[in-house]
């Protein structure tokens, strides 16, 4: 079934919530990684921190140090995500682009691509490493390294809209889009850098609502009720 990274949005991981995790759903999402890995696809996984902190909303500290409490946020995330996936039988590994002692492995390509050849699920926490690239960036980033095949991008929202749906009741959402014209206009898949080097790069995308007891097999399997965003 080939290799997808797999960009978990924080926000959707808090269920109701809002804030921290819901395990009801971060089980849901484990036992569909399961069922993914167990199909044959290799999975990575990139976790976004807005369910802890969004440092750009901030006014008062220096955007290097909020940017990096947001890294520690994902740190927390993929710690928390890799130990459900080990409840439910799976092997992972957390990959970081700084030391984190004993938490995590310092990135290198060889050892991920080892990694998912053993079938484990590997994590990419802490997202680039430096303030001011988001973890869309980070996703694009290592999907690239690791010559994913596409990039599963599993949102709060199901899919990429003409406005946005939260303030305008009348947006209408892309079944499919080129990324050209996402860039073209600003639409809000992902930050601007990530989506220029999706297309730089030939990475097709699916954008589609984490919500649903099958949407991360579904998208792998390519019934995407949501927006397919598409490369030349």
């Amino acid at each position: 079934m080939g290799r997808v990274l797999l960009k978990l949005s924080g926000e959707a991981l808090a269920g109701e919530k809002k804030t921290g995790f819901d395990e009801k759903t971060v089980l849901g999402v484990a036992a569909q990684i399961r069922q993914i890995v167990e199909e044959g696809t290799e999975t990575a996984i990139v976790i976004g921190g807005g369910n802890f902190w969004r440092g750009r909303t901030s006014e008062t500290i220096d955007r290097s140090k909020a940017d990096q409490i947001g890294m520690l946020a994902t740190v927390m995330n993929c710690i928390y995500v890799s130990d459900i996936c080990r409840y439910t039988g799976l092997q992972t590994e957390i990959f970081t682009p700084f030391a984190c002692g004993g938490f995590t492995t310092l990135y290198s390509k060889d050892l991920v691509e080892k990694s998912l050849k053993e079938g484990k699920v590997v994590f990419f926490a802490g997202g680039t490493g430096h303030p001011y690239f988001s973890t869309d960036t980070a996703t694009v980033l290592r999907a690239v390294e690791i010559g994913a095949d596409q990039i599963l991008l599993a949102k709060a929202v199901d899919g990429i809209y003409d406005s946005d749906p939260k303030t305008n009741p009348d947006a209408v959402r892309f079944d499919e889009i080129s990324i050209d014209e996402v860039i073209a206009r600003k639409l809000a898949a992902m930050d601007l850098t990530a989506s220029i080097m999706c297309m730089e790069n030939h990475m097709p995308m699916l954008v589609f609502a984490l919500e649903g007891d099958h949407s991360i097999v579904d998208a792998v399997r390519g019934k995407v009720s949501g927006t397919r965003v598409t490369v030349s």
